[in-house]
């Protein structure tokens, strides 16, 4: 069993149990509580950092002109935009110090929402527009750390979101770690990662293997600031199933000489059901790693892909929501 990197979660004050919302309540969100025990949360409730009582008059996204937005009080309509603005730019910048890996924030939220905040058309009784938009506090966060996972609780409900959402935090944790340490580090922790890698990017993974194999001429700091942004961006995407399905016939490709005709058969249907999306991923993956420890493969023993993330997260229900 892996030993895990705790990451640093931003997160949205309320979704830890603090009764901060506008109506004095707070948000009990078993995703939240699961994932205590393995990161370290940093909370913030803008609306309450920037002196709104609780509870408090509902805020709300208006629409100036069809060219600007602006967050008042729902009622009478009192601007706080800019005070929200000048909060948000000062909380990111001091947020830098901290090494984030992921964040999580109240979905919907006039201030915390990253996407399908509603608009209104004015205060009071308005109806809302057809458009939406992203909260204030969470459009800066947004701007300033564009490459690391950012969701709300609603969005993490679905399997392959939070899936996604728990390799890259706990995959950017560990690379943080061997940052402060050599060359021989990065090159143990590319190795480590290869097939998870391989799995979003191949045109990445590439980058990544030049820059850790042809590394003589540059600097530590350079090549490590070089690694961390072609890492971002393999993270930055989903796995697809055809990039899964090559990555696992490159792993297949370990064993097809030791391994029966019903045994290969056996693994080609699972891999065909997963390409028709009649079985999830875990399914061939399984079939490889029992071959993995079947057979003593000491490189893919050490291989990540098998353990993304801690096992206790796993949790197979879903919402039912898409990508």
């Amino acid at each position: 069993m892996r030993q895990f990197i705790k990451p640093n979660i931003l997160l949205s004050s309320c979704l830890d149990d603090i009764a901060c919302r506008y109506d004095g309540s707070s948000v009990r969100s078993p995703f939240v509580k699961r994932l205590k025990p393995y990161a370290n949360f940093v909370t913030v409730c803008p609306e309450v950092a920037i002196g709104l009582p609780t509870p408090r008059q509902a805020l709300r996204i208006i629409s100036v002109n069809d060219s600007e937005h602006r967050l008042v009080f729902s009622k009478t309509g009192e601007d706080i935009t800019d005070k929200m603005k000048a909060f948000s730019e000062s909380f990111r910048e001091e947020l830098l110090s901290e090494e984030i890996h992921g964040v999580i924030l109240k979905g919907r939220s006039p201030c915390c929402g990253i996407k399908d905040v509603k608009v209104y058309k004015a205060c009071g009784k308005s109806s809302a527009t057809s458009k939406k938009t992203s909260g204030l506090f969470a459009e800066k966060i947004l701007e300033k750390f564009p490459h690391i996972a950012v969701e709300d609780e609603g969005r993490l409900m679905n399997y392959t979101i939070r899936e996604h959402f728990f390799t890259r935090i706990f995959t950017l944790a560990e690379f943080q770690t061997i940052k402060k340490k050599s060359i021989e580090e990065l090159i143990k922790f590319h190795n480590e990662n290869k097939f998870l890698f391989m799995a979003y990017s191949l045109f990445n993974l590439k980058k990544l293997e030049k820059l850790v194999t042809d590394n003589k001429t540059t600097s530590l700091k350079s090549l490590l600031e070089e690694y961390e942004g072609h890492l971002n961006k393999v993270l930055s995407v989903y796995p697809r199933p055809l990039r899964n399905i090559n990555m696992l016939l490159h792993l297949f490709g370990y064993f097809s000489k030791e391994l029966s005709q019903h045994e290969k058969a056996f693994f080609l249907d699972n891999l065909a059901s997963y390409g028709n999306k009649k079985v999830p991923f875990s399914v061939p993956l399984a079939i490889i790693h029992t071959w993995v420890i079947r057979f003593e493969n000491e490189y893919l023993l050490g291989q990540t892909l098998f353990e993304t993330f801690p096992s206790d997260l796993i949790e197979v229900t879903d919402s039912g929501k898409g990508v």
